[in-house]
């Protein structure tokens, strides 16, 4: 396999690794830290701007609305012949998954990669005959 063709067969699960990246550093880094929920309360004074994306996020794991997202680009994909539209049903399976909706991310991750996988193995060329038995004619060897 060349590199122009590795790279974009290669380039959707590296951005899948990004997705996951990032959600990770979203939960631990932004979410969880009591530091930062202490700083959005309600009764403090100096809130900073980002306290309201953070309630966004939070308020879309508590609803479990991260894993209806998922599940429903997860059957998106399973009938369209798009490897993008399996790849969006991949990275919000991930982080679904990674954001507390563990079932519905899950499914949707794994539907999502074997979609992927599917598209991606349709689109390659067929391998070569090396035998030379293009008609499938079993021949008999001495």
């Amino acid at each position: 396999m060349t590199t122009r063709r590795l790279i974009p067969v290669l380039l959707p699960w590296l951005l899948l690794a990004v997705v996951g990246l990032s959600a990770a550093w979203l939960r631990f880094d932004f979410i969880e830290p009591p530091a930062l929920a202490h700083l959005c309360d309600e009764g403090n004074a100096n809130v900073p701007a980002s306290c309201s994306f953070r309630a966004a996020v939070v308020m879309g794991f508590n609803t479990y609305g991260f894993g209806i997202a998922a599940l429903i680009a997860m059957l998106v994909a399973l009938f369209s012949k798009k490897p993008a539209i399996a790849w969006l049903g991949a990275a919000l399976g991930l982080f679904a998954l990674i954001m507390y909706c563990y079932y519905a991310g899950a499914v949707a991750l794994l539907v999502g990669c074997l979609r992927l996988v599917r598209l991606q193995a349709n689109g390659m060329a067929m391998p070569v005959d090396v035998d030379g038995q293009g008609n499938h004619q079993v021949q008999a060897k001495p």
